[in-house]
């Protein structure tokens, strides 16, 4: 048994579905500023799965040396523990400074990339807006040339209208989840850092008095 449907106008329906627009033609439609927005929204994906990996591997290093005494290099906690280490008869203000930076030189590593996710995500929905713009442009420029008798001279411009739209808030959405995400990630390592730097200075603080 086979299931069919009869279409009752003859065909009609049938060839609109066969004209109805497909994914990748829809995409078409977004024109340059359609494949711009993709382009990015694939830049951004790959930068946020590099920071994904690297903030997961850096979090599981810091956290295996929270539980050891000696300061590892391969970490940035056992590389501002390292600060101690090498500054044995340091004053607690000397050391407070030398510690605050070397946190300061780990923080470009940790938030590396982040920045540029958070610029995809505020442009994506800029360049959806360009894209209605321009789309609309193109639609009142086929009202004024043909007037609006034949709609398909429209459909056009209003598809690359709605369809850059769609690319802009498609991109953005993902974007601004990630970077919270990954900005809530590379802020938990950074204040680790600063909690066992003070520590370190009470600690120092304490020896001296």
């Amino acid at each position: 048994m086979v299931e069919f449907g009869l279409d009752p106008t003859g065909g009609s329906i049938l060839n609109l579905l066969v004209q109805a627009p497909n994914l990748s033609e829809r995409v078409e439609q977004g024109g340059t500023v359609g494949y711009i927005i993709l382009g990015l929204g694939v830049i951004g994906l790959l930068f946020a799965l590099e920071r994904f990996i690297s903030l997961m591997l850096i979090g599981n290093k810091v956290g295996r040396q929270l539980k050891r005494d000696d300061a590892s290099e391969d970490n940035p906690l056992g590389r501002v523990m390292q600060v101690k280490d090498r500054n044995p008869d340091a004053d607690t203000e000397t050391l407070e400074l030398k510690l605050s930076e070397a946190i300061l030189r780990e923080i470009p590593k940790i938030t590396r990339n982040l920045t540029f996710i958070k610029i995809i995500s505020v442009v994506a929905p800029l360049l959806g807006l360009l894209g209605t713009v321009t789309g609309m442009i193109n639609t009142f420029q086929a009202i004024t040339l043909f007037g609006t008798g034949d709609p398909k001279l429209m459909a056009g411009g209003i598809s690359q209208a709605l369809v850059t739209t769609v690319l802009g808030l498609v991109v953005a959405i993902p974007m601004t989840l990630l970077f919270a995400t990954l900005n809530t990630r590379s802020r938990n390592v950074i204040h680790i850092l600063q909690e066992q730097a003070s520590g370190i200075i009470a600690e120092r603080s304490e020896r001296s008095a």
